[in-house]
């Protein structure tokens, strides 16, 4: 952090206030413009003390000791590891559930993700599926297509920063409820075409590549559509709500970990990298000169009274890179069609991590009247 505040006002010192106050800006903005760095910021390296069988044992951190499901990522390593076992002043004892990629071994370091699951529905989850292509106005985006047996389609959008993997936790539950699935990428993704500036616009372009999504499964024969999204993703869902050619085939939402204000995450992402204040009210500014993103456009679709389906939130107040109170306020605002769950101890993105039984359970209660 000092370093980097050393360079911030370097920067400053050297070359005049206006021009370093562009370069810093758009500095920061990156951290939630670029595909491959949006998303908050990776927690502390941890520490593998031991590994032994179905156990592993981590250096104790915040991080380590949640409660959950997780992934534990390295230099060529996946692993998922289950809940705590047991815990001392320095260390944790986790069940180590797979490793799908490398070698885990003590004297290693990794760090916790939400990612729990690595590779596709096939080998990560034991589904069938198929790779199927969706056409899109920037051309053809690889998506993932499992069957089911009922009308009414579910499509899963991921945050930006994150892959199609995001939607790997959630996969069974939703072939358990005989959905057919459809998991898309969309601009910027591996395989997906490239956005023309190359930078993530927070939701604001891509929801059209899930509109792109959606007009394949009518096409396919859905007559119903539950959009479900995480993070910018579901961002992207309230925007489709609100302006898909199909909108009147969406019978429901799940947003899980919802960006409600951009604004917010471009500030999360700034703090979370550990730079100064200073660089927020900059970086905000330079995402809307960078993305032509302004605020009255980005939050009509947010608006409370434009949700005119059933739409289930669940979120958790220590997520602080999309600020819960948002998703509390839209809860307190239509009762009528909103339901929220909260998940505690749970960073962003990572609800079903926190709790996936509960998470599941929820999710059952909500699907049951739209299938």
């Amino acid at each position: 952090m000092r370093l980097r505040t050393g360079v911030v006002l370097a920067a400053t010192a050297a070359v005049g206030a206006g021009t370093a106050a562009l370069a810093v800006g758009r500095y920061g903005s990156g951290f939630a413009l670029k595909p491959s760095v949006a998303g908050p910021a990776p927690e502390g390296l941890i520490t593998v003390h031991a590994v032994d069988g179905d156990w592993v044992v981590l250096t104790r951190t915040t991080a380590s000791a949640r409660p959950g499901v997780y992934g534990l990522s390295g230099t060529k390593l996946h692993a998922t590891v289950g809940p705590v076992a047991g815990q001392d002043a320095y260390s944790v004892t986790r069940r180590l559930l797979r490793v799908d990629r490398g070698a885990l071994g003590a004297g290693g370091f990794v760090r916790m993700t939400s990612q729990a699951y690595e590779g596709d529905p096939r080998s990560a989850r034991d589904l069938d599926f198929a790779d199927v292509q969706v056409p899109g106005e920037l051309g053809p985006m690889p998506a993932w297509f499992l069957p089911g047996a009922r009308r009414t389609w579910v499509i899963c959008v991921h945050g930006v920063g994150a892959t199609r993997e995001q939607a790997l936790p959630v996969l069974p539950a939703l072939h358990r409820f005989r959905f057919p699935v459809l998991v898309p990428s969309y601009r910027n993704d591996p395989g997906a075409p490239p956005s023309p500036d190359g930078i993530a616009h927070l939701g604001d372009t891509e929801w059209s590549d899930l509109d792109s999504a959606m007009r394949h499964a009518v096409d396919q024969g859905a007559e119903h559509i539950v959009l479900y999204g995480w993070s910018t993703g579901a961002t992207m869902a309230l925007r489709a709500l609100s302006q898909s050619t199909v909108r009147g085939r969406v019978s429901g939402l799940v947003l899980d970990s919802p960006v409600l204000d951009w604004r917010s995450t471009v500030r999360a992402s700034v703090r979370t990298r550990g730079l100064p204040a200073v660089v927020s009210p900059l970086a905000e500014r330079t995402v809307e000169g960078r993305t032509g993103l302004h605020a009255a456009r980005h939050t009509e679709a947010l608006e409370p009274e434009r949700l005119t389906v059933p739409t289930l939130i669940v979120h958790g107040p220590d997520d602080h890179f999309a600020p819960y109170s948002a998703s509390h306020r839209l809860a307190e605002q239509r009762p009528d069609v909103v339901t929220l769950h909260t998940v505690p101890d749970a960073p962003h993105a990572a609800m079903w991590n926190a709790d996936p039984d509960g998470y599941e359970e929820t999710l059952r209660r909500f699907l049951t009247p739209l299938m």
